[in-house]
């Protein structure tokens, strides 16, 4: 049985009761394509194709991580909407972006994560103008992010991993000074603004967090 979803930022379809293993050959044949993602639960296979008005926010909020660490002089990677999966717990997700902030050097230069050594992403950005079918958020809090930026087409919520779930909070622990209200102007503002402009803009606020 099929659940379906449309709006015009994202497609959403969820199939029932799939094997890990049809999960898996999912996964290879699309392992060269950014679009759709797949969201995995023990059984339950959320694929979602992003449109424009989801994209767009995507963007921005890697040309705003992007400046922040530079500005910072902090070394970063990024790592897209990688595929992070456990066999163990038949669970699998795919971000719209992530981060490694504070522990880039351990997974620098690797083309595959491999949770048994190597650590989750610092920081995960979530677009999710209409509800997931299949949450995204107790996944994350089981591989261990500890840090979660979630926008929902109006406001960004700033998610800190605390006890097994998550708790909003105003300020980034991951990007101190980094504060949910000014990310969610942002947004708003490269909406009205030109590129090249918006940018510029992002590059002096982030300079302002770095003081």
């Amino acid at each position: 049985m099929a659940t379906v979803s449309e709006t015009v930022a994202e497609s959403r379809v969820v199939l029932r009761n799939i094997p890990w293993d049809l999960y898996e050959e999912i996964l290879r044949a699309h392992e060269s394509s950014s679009a759709p993602r797949f969201t995995y639960d023990h059984g339950d296979l959320e694929i979602m194709a992003p449109l424009p008005r989801h994209e767009r926010p995507n963007r921005d909020f890697e040309a705003i991580i992007a400046l922040i660490c530079m500005e910072r002089g902090v070394d970063v990677e990024s790592l897209g909407s990688t595929t992070f999966r456990r066999r163990t717990t038949e669970r699998g997700a795919e971000p719209d972006s992530c981060f490694y902030v504070r522990r880039t050097e351990r997974v620098r230069g690797k083309d595959r994560i491999d949770f048994s050594t190597d650590p989750p992403p610092d920081l995960v950005v979530e677009i999710e103008v209409t509800s997931p079918l299949v949450p995204k958020l107790p996944i994350w809090a089981e591989f261990g992010v500890p840090e979660v930026w979630s926008y929902d087409g109006e406001k960004v919520r700033i998610l800190s991993l605390e006890g097994g779930g998550y708790v909003e909070l105003e300020e980034s622990l991951c990007l101190t000074g980094v504060r949910s209200a000014d990310l969610t102007r942002l947004l708003e503002e490269s909406w009205r603004t030109t590129r090249s402009e918006w940018l510029r803009r992002v590059q002096e606020w982030a300079r302002g967090t770095a003081a």
